[in-house]
């Protein structure tokens, strides 16, 4: 991976960015492996004689693909172990940039996550949902601009249908949408443009989560993107100049969608039928959270519970797994016990008070047992913890201030 280093540092920059989204700002960066960090533009680490990259030892702060403050400045990160091809690696980190840009734009559309992590996994939200992604589907693919118009029509009375059950979390849908939608629109253009792939191929491999009914019940978060790009997408197709002005403003890309020259649309009162396609969805999406719980709880290792005051300081949430009050973190979470922060990079679950930061208890099993230091633990790839600890067996309760 190392030879694509100089590439992308030629491909990335304001010019070229402004071909995918107009006043694209470029924010540090960084590719990393599990030993390195090669850190790009970055204001406080500036080389003389200047060279394209800063090299630095590998810590704790580079985890997964996202967009963290490094030394006080916004920084898109992406793994080059989860990439072969040149193509996708540097797409996610479009993609992320995106994010540094949407930062210092000061982008306000986002979420409260707890409402992604309990929403509501009904039958009737779902079914409609699924056909209200199919309308918008074949709305960008249709190319005939009336039929076209059809479908965003169908599209809008549908969601408009669902808002009457669940308000408070199809706003979330909406946010979500708004702010990892154009992500996905600059990380498409960007795959498009490096890779051999034809146009339709591309959107087809970047829309079938729009239409696949189990993996969008499945993950929430995850399955609003995809319409957020087809939204994009769409307004790229129906009013050109849309994304002159959207970073400033509050609006989300559905109200810009229904404010499209569309026929008015009809008001969907008919009953609506489960159909077998959804019921499968449903069950499939609850049995898999509680297969995911039990497959952590029946792991070899020593399990540790933790309880007390613990504050959650950073998590990914496309990877939390809610099921029964408890919420599954798959890939980590960051927090803070006794004043001092833990990095937790494997799975664990959490048992929250209010919200998504306020835990009451954190399970973690350990492949190795801690050490035993009196009035603390030494955990291995963690640190240590003080508190008052019993341990009978392979079971560890640890109990902090």
């Amino acid at each position: 991976m190392n030879h694509f280093l100089s590439r992308i540092a030629k491909d990335l920059t304001n010019t070229n960015l402004e071909r995918y989204w107009p006043n694209f700002e470029l924010v540090a960066y960084a590719l990393y492996d599990k030993n390195r960090v090669f850190l790009f533009n970055h204001l406080r680490y500036n080389q003389v004689p200047p060279k394209i990259y800063k090299i630095l030892k590998w810590d704790e702060q580079f985890v997964g693909n996202t967009l963290i403050l490094f030394d006080g400045y916004p920084t898109a990160i992406a793994d080059m172990e989860l990439y072969d091809d040149y193509e996708g690696l540097f797409s996610i980190l479009v993609h992320e940039l995106f994010h540094g840009n949407q930062y210092i734009k000061s982008e306000k559309r986002f979420p409260d996550e707890m409402l992604g992590i309990t929403y509501p996994l009904t039958k009737e939200n779902v079914e409609i949902r699924n056909q209200e992604r199919k309308n918008l589907y074949n709305a960008l693919l249709e190319t005939d601009i009336s039929k076209k118009k059809q479908y965003l029509n169908e599209f809008i009375s549908l969601r408009e249908k669902r808002a009457e059950g669940i308000k408070e979390h199809l706003t979330y849908e909406n946010l979500i949408e708004s702010v990892e939608g154009p992500a996905w629109y600059v990380e498409i253009k960007a795959f498009s443009e490096k890779s051999l792939l034809p146009n339709d191929l591309v959107l087809k491999r970047y829309g079938k989560n729009l239409i696949d009914v189990v993996e969008s019940t499945s993950n929430i978060r995850r399955s609003c993107y995809s319409p957020g790009l087809f939204m994009c997408l769409l307004l790229d197709e129906l009013s050109p100049n849309w994304k002159e002005s959207f970073l400033g403003t509050d609006e989300t890309l559905y109200e810009l969608i229904k404010r499209l020259n569309i026929a008015p649309r009809k008001q969907v009162t008919e009953e609506v039928k489960i159909s077998p396609e959804t019921e499968t969805a449903v069950n499939f999406a609850v049995e898999s959270r509680k297969k995911e719980l039990d497959e952590f709880e029946v792991q070899i290792g020593t399990q540790l519970f933790i309880e007390g005051e613990i504050i959650a300081l950073s998590f990914d949430p496309m990877n939390i797994v809610p099921f029964e009050g408890r919420l599954l973190h798959k890939n980590y979470i960051k927090v803070r016990i006794n004043n001092q922060e833990c990095l937790i990079q494997q799975p664990s679950f959490t048992y929250c008070g209010y919200g998504l930061k306020n835990i009451n208890k954190l399970v973690i099993v350990l492949k190795d047992k801690p050490l035993e230091n009196g009035d603390s633990l030494l955990i291995t790839g963690i640190g240590e913890i003080k508190g008052q600890y019993t341990i009978q067996g392979d079971t560890i309760n640890l109990v902090v201030n």
